[in-house]
């Protein structure tokens, strides 16, 4: 038996994420997750990897509309039934469609990050699916996230890593949707099914991190580097990169609340507790 401990949810790709005690699930993931993302003039999404000024712009939603706020500008607000012109926009390899945001949301995000962009809404009929080759052939639906609907991360992996680190790095750093407590450290890579209530997740690929976790999360300012030292052992050949949380596709509880605090149910693959090793 697990805990559910964290809910996550970022509005915007690559901006400041918001902790909730209760989310609702929807066909793509957590309710509002990756709904909004800012691309450059090519269509081309941007993320903190290039845009670090990403983490200092905090999201709210609210009833009727997304606010943005960051230092030294005045709050924007963007209605939750905004129109605008739909335009093509690509998230790593795949083509999405996004709706256009207004002018003033395209000048206020400009000023932030000292370049011309534009922010975009995922459109109402935007079909974008995570990859068949680790979700299966049951198509799982996608706003703008890298790859998956959803990402689980293990408070005891987190521990575990900071011991090796010397330092406490907080679970923001990695961009969980959903963190668990109650299982031991790195237990999130056998597991195969998370139950909560009517809510069942299969996790179905690592997450292969980028160097998002060495920013400060609120400032996007250079600090401590996990990387090195997660390199040393949790470095896939498989996948040729370093692992840390899970993937997850929805199986059921599509309209269902998650509410922190919560018991899960957790399968796992076979050979789990048998001396089966971390994949590598």
């Amino acid at each position: 038996m697990a805990t559910l401990t964290g809910l996550f949810v970022y509005p915007v790709k690559s901006m400041r994420g918001i902790p909730y005690p209760q989310v609702r699930l929807r066909a793509t993931g957590l309710e509002w997750d990756r709904q909004w993302m800012v691309v450059d003039a090519k269509g081309t999404f941007l993320s903190q990897r290039t845009h670090p000024r990403l983490a200092r712009i905090v999201p709210e939603i609210t009833a009727d509309a997304l606010v943005l706020r960051a230092p030294e500008e005045p709050p924007l607000r963007v209605p939750l039934t905004t129109t605008g012109n739909q335009v093509s926009v690509r998230v790593w390899k795949d083509s999405c469609m996004g709706v256009e945001q207004g002018s003033a949301a395209h000048e206020w995000v400009s000023r932030c990050l000292g370049r011309q962009v534009r922010l975009v809404r995922v459109a109402p009929d935007m079909q974008r699916n995570a990859s068949r080759e680790f979700a299966g052939t049951t198509p799982a639906p996608l706003g703008f996230p890298d790859g998956y609907p959803m990402l689980v991360c293990n408070e005891a992996s987190l521990e575990d890593l900071n011991q090796r680190l010397g330092e406490a790095l907080p679970m923001e750093r990695f961009r969980p949707n959903i963190v668990i407590a109650g299982l031991p450290a790195w237990a999130e890579d056998h597991i195969d099914t998370l139950t909560v209530g009517s809510v069942t997740l299969r996790l179905v690929k690592p997450c292969l991190r980028c160097a998002i976790p060495s920013l400060d999360h609120r400032t996007g300012e250079p600090s401590i580097d996990p990387l090195p030292v997660l390199r040393k052992f949790r470095f896939s050949k498989a996948l040729r990169g370093i692992m840390f949380g899970e993937n997850a596709v929805i199986v059921t509880g599509g309209g269902a609340a998650m509410e922190r605090g919560a018991h899960c149910q957790v399968t796992f693959n076979a050979g789990f507790g048998t001396g089966a090793a971390t994949p590598a």
